[in-house]
């Protein structure tokens, strides 16, 4: 292949159908690839009939191999970096591989695929047009509830990956944090034979995982709905104060107007506080 350069190359998540013509183009033709588990990414060249040489380069080697994949570029070689599934670097090494060969002044060329955190997200049923992407979870229970307080607060739609030992887990906690009425998706093992994708209330797909050991398996990608707030969020307490005084005399719509034509606050959300209000009574 002409030029230096570095490929960053999405494979098949399961579906091996899923890999586009361009990538098997780049794979053939590139001097090395740089996989992730040169093990496993060999049972893939070998389906696709892919004798490129390959070598590692993953979490424990990636300062190391990223000089040695600079120098290969320097003498002209070039190089495409895959991962075990997906596309590299969401949630997988090359980030310092990325950094590197761009600062040593070579060009990073992407050859787009299948990821499963977008794949998940195109069949949620959530709102697409702002998302945050959270990676893995930490381990550990508390840090994982830490983690989950500060997203709960997020506007848009956010998602995490889960591995089988921790999604219920996982699930429990949400519902301790976010509480059991947020609209979530639990899309289980994205383009392979057993995918499935639960959509509902954080209470109503945990039940169905509960109920179901087969929807604790495999890998997850797991959607949250962003926090929205009520009128009770937006309304100053000096306002809510007004608004409840006046409800001990007047009708909700009545009280309503009033404390919108003194303060500015939208009718529609105090007229919601009001109902919140006279219900708690």
């Amino acid at each position: 292949m002409s030029d230096s350069l570095l490929y960053i190359v999405s494979t098949p998540i399961g579906n091996l159908g899923d890999i586009t013509p361009r990538a098997l183009e780049v794979l053939r033709r590139v001097d090395v690839i740089a996989a992730e588990d040169t093990r496993h990414s060999r049972r893939l060249m070998n389906h696709f009939g892919i004798d490129t040489p390959l070598i590692p380069c993953h979490d424990f080697n990636e300062r190391q191999q990223a000089q040695s994949i600079i120098h290969r570029m320097c003498q002209g070689g070039s190089v495409a970096l895959i991962s075990d599934a997906g596309t590299p670097l969401i949630s997988d090494p090359g980030f310092f591989l990325v950094r590197s060969v761009r600062e040593a002044g070579f060009t990073v060329v992407p050859v787009p695929g299948a990821c499963a955190f977008v794949a998940a997200l195109s069949v949620s049923g959530l709102p697409t047009d702002r998302f945050c992407f959270e990676g893995f979870l930490p381990a550990k229970g508390a840090a994982r509830r830490k983690r989950l307080e500060s997203l709960a607060t997020f506007p848009a739609t956010w998602g995490v990956y889960e591995s089988p030992h921790r999604i219920m887990e996982l699930m429990t906690d949400l519902v301790a944090v976010i509480g059991p009425e947020r609209y979530i998706a639990v899309a289980r093992e994205i383009t392979k034979t057993f995918e499935t994708v639960l959509v509902g209330t954080v209470a109503e797909v945990l039940v169905t995982m509960s109920e179901d050991s087969n929807q604790q398996r495999g890998e997850f990608v797991v959607l949250v709905e962003g926090y929205k707030e009520s009128a009770a969020d937006i309304i100053v307490p000096q306002v809510s104060k007004m608004l409840v005084r006046l409800l001990e005399d007047l009708p909700i719509k009545k009280a309503a107007a009033i404390v919108s034509d003194l303060t500015g606050v939208r009718k529609k959300d105090l007229y919601e506080l009001g109902m919140q209000i006279r219900c708690g009574d």
